[in-house]
């Protein structure tokens, strides 16, 4: 038997020795197949092309440096050093450096991410937030360098300076920008300290722009509870933020004279309006004023009146009448009380002295016949102008 033997680890060692020192720094060109994003930040995929393929990976601290997600079908140019992964007794594509083939692979995965998010209805209308008209609070989610955020600020304090701006800085470009970004739109959400939000960056490549267009960023906006204006690049310039935002702006300058009102249009707006009130106000009350004048001279309206009148006068009529009554049954009233007072008086016993005649009393009784006293009765004896008692001595009864 022969001895001259390698072990399997022996012969993987050799072979990876070989590949590695001769294959240590190539550039491939080929198709993404079998993407996968591992949780530990690593990125596993296929190279391919007609007739062959290979296995890459690309480590986490190297996919900080991609601008873009790649993604199934995207044709590229990967850079690195071939590996042997001796377990299993394979060989990857150890990539330092990845992008695109050309301006037309992101123009695909542009297409393929919007084609996407479209069928779930990210850019359906109906999901679209109305903008506060006089926003208190705006947010801002851009690059703190530059000259975006400085036209933004000049923008809006010149047309309404009483808002305020809060800036959460970000890149807006490079590996992390998105999901930068992306966490920016969840803090604003998360405290609910502003009324409308502005995500931006200016103008640049397809490449530069390519934050804007991340899937993760396209579902920030969609999930945002406040209003967003995407105002990404030059007015030419369209991205996936665009078509999620409640608003696109074609500019950022764009972006900040739609989320405030001029407040010179304002003010001259309420000067129209208060002019423009005044006037329908006094033309209302010259109108009224005239079909007033109008129905007080109208036969027909002072036909109610004349009515009123004549009725006043019958009742003043009825008064007379019924005072006349009145004053007739009174007279008639007191000649009867008068009759009644000559009849009463003409029989009071009193009024009979006035002739000489005189009363007798006992114990208060008008004493009318003679048999009712007895010899030693006392009694009084009632006179015009005096009472005397006297004492009975003699009785002769008839």
């Amino acid at each position: 038997m022969n001895e001259n033997y390698y072990t399997v680890t022996q012969l993987t060692k050799q072979i990876r020795n070989v590949l590695e020192q001769t294959f240590f720094d190539v550039t491939v060109l080929g198709e993404i197949s079998n993407f996968k994003k591992h949780t530990s930040g690593h990125l596993y995929f296929t190279l391919k092309d007609e007739n062959a393929s290979i296995n890459a990976v690309m480590w986490r601290n190297r996919v900080a440096n991609l601008f873009f997600t790649p993604q199934d079908g995207m044709k590229v140019i990967a850079r690195g050093s071939i590996s042997v992964y001796e377990i299993r007794g394979t060989y990857q594509l150890d990539v330092s450096y990845l992008k695109p083939l050309g301006i037309g692979e992101l123009q695909i995965a542009f297409e393929e991410l919007k084609k996407k998010l479209a069928a779930e209805g990210l850019f359906d209308p109906r999901y679209k937030k109305p903008l506060p008209e006089f926003p208190q609070r705006i947010g801002i989610v851009t690059s703190p360098t530059g000259a975006v955020i400085r036209d933004i600020a000049n923008i809006i304090a010149r047309r309404f300076p009483i808002v305020e701006l809060l800036l959460y800085p970000v890149i807006v470009q490079g590996a992390g920008a998105a999901e930068e970004i992306a966490n920016a739109i969840s803090q604003f959400n998360k405290y609910k300290n502003i009324d409308v939000m502005i995500i931006c960056r200016g103008g640049g490549s397809l490449e530069d722009l390519w934050a804007f267009n991340e899937e993760i960023v396209a579902r920030a906006i969609f999930n945002s509870e406040i209003p967003i204006i995407s105002a990404v690049g030059h007015e030419t310039d369209f991205t996936i933020s665009d078509f999620v935002a409640d608003l696109r702006a074609p500019t950022p300058s764009a972006a900040a004279e739609l989320v405030v009102p001029n407040v010179t249009d304002i003010i001259e707006n309420v000067k129209n309006f208060v002019y423009t009130m005044k006037e329908n106000v006094s033309d209302n009350i010259s109108f009224y004023k005239d079909s007033i004048n109008s129905l007080i001279s109208n036969y027909y309206f002072n036909l109610p009146m004349n009515k009123v009148k004549q009725s006043m006068q019958r009742i003043d009529e009825f008064d007379r009448i019924i005072k006349l009554l009145i004053e007739r049954s009174l007279n008639e009233k007191k000649i009867h009380i008068k009759n009644f007072e000559q009849r009463i008086s003409s029989l009071n016993p009193e009024s009979v002295l006035n002739r000489g005649y005189a009363i007798v009393y006992k114990n208060s009784h008008i004493i009318d016949r003679a048999y009712k006293l007895n010899s030693g009765d006392e009694v009084g004896i009632k006179f015009k102008d005096k009472k005397l008692n006297a004492t009975i001595t003699e009785d002769k009864k008839e």
